[in-house]
């Protein structure tokens, strides 16, 4: 099947066609029958993975041996598909309107609740939840994001990850410099870390990529002590909090010129990651599986440090949210119980610490290891800290998908106008996410 790829239009289209029709879907399962009917030998069924590795291909090197084993257990063909995160959201909302789509699918936890709103994927009620393991085998933060309180989930923790700021340890030791601790200790080390003229940077973003733009803004917000969203779920992108925050992430580029006007080329996270583990750049903002992107991209994990990511003088712990990606199986699939069996699978035991050491993900299932860092106890250290300490769940509000078009959109341009030379005033910081604001209430 061949995966279509929607602009940012048409996905704000597809999600508004998906909201409306959740009042017309049925809250029964999928074609496929109950959980437990029929042998399932024999059946085939489809899987989107997300790209979590540093390419399409390393993903695929990674999970087909995985789905080998699975096909072996079961007699179950599996087609693996793997969909860049930029394509990811638009072709699953669209599959979820139409009804044509795959079996099982992969989706940023942070859409968890907007993918549930629009009725297209199958409810883990009580039965199905046994059916997989039950709720109490997921760490609880994880569970958090299947979908919103007090609603039967439509996804399952997959992969566990939570934002840190990695740094480079040759320069900062060249540098006489040690992790900061404050945002301003941040900006003072990346403006001693910027010689322009050598290709040196202090940190890079990918000033692009709309996810990242608005996973930046929802943390600065916090560590400023403010939501994007009021306690009620309505929109709030104006609040002093937003508008700072949003601000001295843009003064990044636009007033202290630490990071190079040419990442706003970058329309894909795993380009920042690239530009990092070259050695020249000082910082770079990422989540936990970054790790694994960083070795194949040729940096050891004794070349870079991570720390939470430092909030300003005076802000909170707040240093990200609750991250990372879970499983869906479409309501129109008509293998329901292959897919119960996949999702059991890939949320086995066996399978989270393999996965999860691979993509240098946390697990989600209580009492695996994180394999990835067993040989690391500085970042494992680290990575726990963050997410015990640091880190709070997205909103969980059905519009949280259009919160990340519109912010995540307007943050990007607010890059783009930044690398063109001219400073980004707060004003037309606020001016903007007024726009975006206005935007969700249309």
């Amino acid at each position: 099947m061949k995966i279509r790829i929607l602009g940012a239009g048409v996905a704000s289209a597809t999600l508004a066609l998906a909201l409306a029709l959740a009042g017309c879907s049925s809250s029964g399962g999928g074609g496929g029958g109950s959980a437990a009917s029929g042998s399932i030998k024999g059946q085939a069924i489809t899987y989107w993975a997300t790209n979590q590795a540093a390419s399409v291909s390393a993903d695929q090197k990674i999970l087909m041996p995985e789905i080998k084993k699975f096909e072996q257990q079961t007699g179950v063909t599996v087609s693996l598909q793997v969909v860049p995160w930029a394509n990811i959201t638009p072709n699953t909302l669209s599959a979820a309107v139409s009804g044509k789509g795959p079996d099982v699918v992969n989706i940023g936890n942070t859409n968890a609740t907007t993918f549930q709103a629009t009725g297209g994927f199958y409810p883990f009620d009580g039965a199905a939840l046994k059916q997989v393991g039950g709720t109490s085998k997921f760490v609880t933060s994880a569970f958090a994001t299947a979908g919103a309180a007090g609603k039967t989930p439509t996804s399952l923790p997959l992969y566990g990850q939570v934002y840190g700021l990695f740094y480079n340890k040759k320069l900062f030791a060249a540098a006489h410099l040690t992790p900061p601790a404050t945002w301003e200790d941040l900006v003072a080390d990346a403006k001693q870390l910027t010689v322009p003229g050598k290709n040196q940077w202090g940190l890079v973003i990918p000033a692009g990529t709309v996810n990242v733009s608005m996973h930046l803004a929802f943390i600065t917000t916090s560590q400023n002590g403010g939501s994007p969203f009021t306690g009620s779920g309505a929109p709030d992108f104006t609040s002093a909090a937003m508008v700072n925050g949003v601000t001295r992430y843009i003064d990044l580029m636009s007033k202290d010129h630490v990071v190079n006007t040419s990442d706003v080329q970058d329309t894909d996270g795993t380009q920042a990651l690239a530009k990092f583990a070259k050695g020249n750049i000082g910082m770079y903002f990422g989540q936990t599986g970054a790790t694994t992107g960083l070795a194949q991209d040729g940096m050891t994990s004794s070349q870079f440090g991570v720390v939470p990511i430092p909030p300003p003088a005076g802000g909170t712990g707040v240093d990200s949210f609750v991250a990372g990606t879970n499983i869906s199986i479409f309501k129109s699939s008509q293998h329901l119980a292959a897919d119960l069996a996949f999702v059991k699978f890939m949320t086995s035991a066996a399978e989270q610490e393999i996965l999860n050491k691979a993509y240098g993900t946390l697990p989600v299932v209580k009492g695996v290891q994180a394999a990835a860092y067993a040989n690391n106890s500085e970042q494992l250290k680290t990575w726990t800290e963050i997410l015990a300490d640091h880190a709070t769940p997205l909103p969980l509000v059905s519009t949280v998908e259009a919160f990340q078009t519109n912010v995540g959109g307007a943050v990007v341009a607010l890059f783009a106008k930044a690398a063109t030379g001219g400073s980004v005033t707060a004003a037309e910081v606020k001016s903007a996410l007024s726009t975006a604001q206005k935007k969700m209430a249309s």
